[in-house]
């Protein structure tokens, strides 16, 4: 078969979607090749090697992804699963990522109840971050990516085999390893929060809470390298021994420990950092624990994301008076609100992570009930496991994707 003709038959199969905008010294028509189909100025003969994946498997017509379709803090109440959803054509700035992996986040069940935009209404894609490759791409975004090249992205949509992505806002990654997917939420996270309100310094006392999750295990790290002394709270003793092994100096099992009892005793002057995600009795035990002129940084509370409110109840009307007494502040950070910080995080953190400077710790279930998540569907299971608190590090899905070609 011609190399033309391999092209149009791949376009066909995608769906009868596709424009072919034929170029010539003279002149450059727009015209429908699909008997009056609405032009797509996506493709040039001249250029389409590196624009459609010709070489792996063909690009199929639907797919898979996950939708909400139901506001509701329960995950599986809000969220469907659609098998017939067309594949999206990338514009003139966009990747077409097939992806490899995508990451849970304790947030995405906020996300699901509408709670980060009240305007937005069902239906509604889901799902923060995914790594993937390249399989088609419009001329622009040609200038900086080619098909095949692997890349990482933070957007809404990743729960999906295909996810549209403007390069601008891609982030090329060395392979497609799941360790480098960590590093889009939960490493950028720890590493800018730290950076922009810890004020870090050698001999600083920091506590992490759950320490042992996908992002508390970068607090861990990031303090250790600011020459801190650090304390990572957990809820077993294999999680004690994984924060044991990325440095954290003390682990403390809050569920064999009185975490109290302990952080008075070994800490009479109190911590000066807090890195904390957990809310609820965590947090109030937290700004009790400050010392003088502490810190405590807010970048979550998952024990109250599954109520209907989102929130625990916490004993606010002491906490003027606990912050005063110490001079202590609390801040909070919410990665959106730092976007101009992360480019740079993101490639710090890579370079980190490529040389062995950084522990990217990935759980993809291989101890969950259901085993291993592989699939749109375990992402199901996947944040049930999270909620359950069984993880050590990020929960990460792969999708795992057949290499067929039909040319």
């Amino acid at each position: 078969m011609s190399f033309h003709a391999q092209s149009s038959a791949l376009l066909r199969s995608w769906g009868a979607q596709l424009c072919w905008l034929q170029r010539r010294p003279w002149t450059s028509p727009l015209r429908s090749c699909l008997g009056g189909a609405r032009p797509r100025p996506i493709v040039d003969m001249s250029y389409s090697r590196h624009f459609l994946d010709f070489h792996g498997s063909s690009i199929p017509t639907t797919m898979k992804k996950l939708v909400v379709t139901k506001l509701s803090s329960n995950f599986r109440e809000a969220v469907s699963l659609r098998h017939d959803t067309p594949v999206p054509l990338p514009g003139d700035g966009d990747l077409l990522v097939r992806n490899r992996f995508v990451g849970i986040n304790a947030s995405d069940i906020n996300y699901s109840a509408g709670r980060y935009d009240t305007s937005v209404k069902p239906p509604f894609d889901v799902g923060f971050e995914g790594i993937g490759e390249v399989v088609a791409l419009g001329l622009s975004a040609s200038a900086r990516y080619t098909v095949g090249q692997p890349v990482a992205y933070m957007r809404p949509g990743a729960f999906a085999e295909y996810t549209i992505v403007p390069a601008k806002e891609a982030i090329p990654v060395p392979s497609m390893k799941p360790e480098f997917l960590t590093l889009l939420v939960s490493g950028t996270t720890a590493y800018i929060s730290l950076k922009e309100l810890g004020e870090l310094s050698d001999g600083k006392t920091v506590l992490v809470t759950a320490a042992a999750g996908g992002t508390g295990q970068f607090a861990v790290q990031l303090s250790k390298k600011a020459k801190c002394h650090v304390i990572g709270t957990c809820s077993s003793d294999e999680k004690s021994g994984f924060l044991k092994s990325i440095g954290c100096d003390h682990p403390i099992n809050y569920k064999t420990e009185n975490l109290a009892a302990v952080l008075k005793k070994d800490y009479p002057k109190g911590v000066d950092v807090v890195y904390e995600s957990v809310g609820g009795q965590m947090f109030d035990l937290a700004v009790s624990s400050l010392a003088t002129k502490g810190r405590l940084i807010i970048i979550g509370f998952i024990s109250g994301y599954q109520t209907r409110t989102g929130l625990q109840p916490g004993h606010v009307e002491m906490l003027p008076a606990k912050l005063l007494r110490k001079s202590a502040s609390i801040r909070g950070f919410f990665l959106n609100h730092y976007l101009s910080e992360y480019q740079t995080a993101m490639k710090h953190l890579i370079e980190m992570c490529e040389n062995r400077e950084l522990v990217c710790e990935v759980d993809l279930g291989d101890m969950s009930p259901e085993g291993k998540f592989a699939g749109l569907e375990s992402v199901f299971h996947a944040i049930d496991y999270m909620y359950m608190g069984k993880n050590i590090g990020k929960i990460v899905v792969e999708l795992p994707h057949s290499v067929n070609s039909k040319l």
